[in-house]
């Protein structure tokens, strides 16, 4: 069998990576860039720790900052025509998957025009031409949209997300810069965390699953195990914030190429339906669907165990599975992530058309155990 691995060309890492900008545009010989970003990074400076490296290299760029949280067609389309306007010939996406997701649709459309409606684009769309080069700087340690081949828009006119697979949207580099992740609200942390725990996990469990993936997924969930606390109730803390952004990026160069499951097949419709933050949707599933996955790849689920330092000497395979499960569990509560989704005002009324969407998610055929409309059904009731 034939596998294929993608990553960026290049990346940096390490708090105050964002000065390499100028040397980087240098080196690309790019001209003017257009920022894609959203107004909340603007408002608290986050967005201006970047900028100020610009305005000092004297690096010309205007601003895109309409992003939503869980961003649409709208916000690619409004983000072309901005990109057509300031003539630009690169973009700077600044902040979580938002931003970078909204930044590769922008790339590919301008690129290749003939998939202008956006929504064509869902799925493993035929593009010809690679997106215009991106260069992104997470904001938050859990997409790793920074490294991935991936990004979800949501088609407004459906109310569902569309999940986009395109080896041609790939960012032409990676700026992991831990400072612009310090100012990071408590809760986006944890969410945003376990996003990348859930990553980690899934991608270590698809079917798409190999070697290579296996040994960056596993290395992704001991860091996490390690650094996530730290992030959350220190965040300044430079050790907890760099350790947590390297290890969403490990995650992410590896899910990217192998696929992901049910958990996020589910939590994608909990975005689009009901605006919940797609790393809370992650964090409450995974638990849950972890125990149902168990059963299915018990061998996995005892280096999940070790990785999370819950293993015991002479622990059958099925006590190793429970107590990864219960350990993602106690993570999830101890840096407050909701148990219910009742506590995000979702009703038992709701299952019906959150399963619907999500059994025809392109993520959960990769699921280790196969499911089908009434076990997803039943899941979500678990979680009421």
């Amino acid at each position: 069998m034939v596998q294929r691995f993608i990553l960026n060309e290049v990346s940096y890492f390490g708090p105050g990576a964002r000065k390499e900008l100028p040397a980087i545009v240098k080196r690309y010989g790019f001209k003017k860039a257009l920022i894609a970003t959203d107004k909340g990074l603007i408002k608290f400076g986050v967005a201006k720790m970047v900028t100020d490296v610009l305005d000092e290299a004297k690096i010309p760029y205007e601003i895109y900052s309409e992003i939503k949280p869980n961003p649409t067609v709208t916000n690619v389309k409004q983000g072309v025509e901005a990109f057509k306007k300031a003539g630009a010939d690169f973009l700077i996406a600044i902040g979580g998957g938002s931003s970078m997701d909204t930044a590769k649709g922008i790339g590919i459309v301008t690129n290749n025009p003939e998939f202008a409606d956006v929504v064509s684009l869902e799925g493993c769309a035929p593009t010809k031409h690679k997106s215009v080069p991106i260069i992104a700087m997470p904001t938050t340690a859990g997409t790793a949209a920074e490294t991935t081949i991936n990004y979800v828009i949501i088609d407004e006119a459906k109310q569902k997300k569309m999940v986009c697979v395109d080896p041609n949207d790939i960012p032409a580099v990676a700026v992991v810069d831990a400072e612009l992740m310090y100012s990071l609200p408590k809760m986006l942390t944890a969410a945003t965390g376990l996003d990348a725990l859930t990553h980690a996990i899934e991608g270590l469990i698809t079917k798409g699953a190999w070697e290579m993936s296996d040994m960056f997924e596993v290395e992704a969930i001991r860091m996490i195990h390690k650094y996530l606390e730290t992030a959350v109730f220190e965040p300044k803390n430079p050790v907890g914030r760099n350790g947590m952004a390297v290890a969403q990026y490990i995650a992410g160069m590896a899910f990217s190429n192998v696929g992901l499951g049910v958990v996020h097949g589910m939590a994608h419709p909990m975005g689009s339906l009901f605006d919940v933050p797609h790393g809370v949707a992650n964090a409450l599933l995974l638990p849950t669907i972890m125990e149902f996955n168990a059963p299915a790849c018990l061998d996995k689920f005892v280096i999940i165990a070790q990785a999370l330092e819950v293993y015991q000497e002479g622990m059958t395979k099925e006590e190793a599975a429970k107590a990864a499960c219960d350990a993602v569990r106690s993570l999830a509560v101890k840096v407050g992530i909701p148990q219910h989704l009742t506590e995000l005002g979702i009703k038992e009324t709701d299952i019906p058309k959150l399963s619907e969407q999500a059994i025809a998610d392109v993520c959960t055929p990769g699921n280790p155990r196969d499911v089908t409309k009434e076990i997803i059904m039943d899941l979500y009731k678990k979680v009421l």
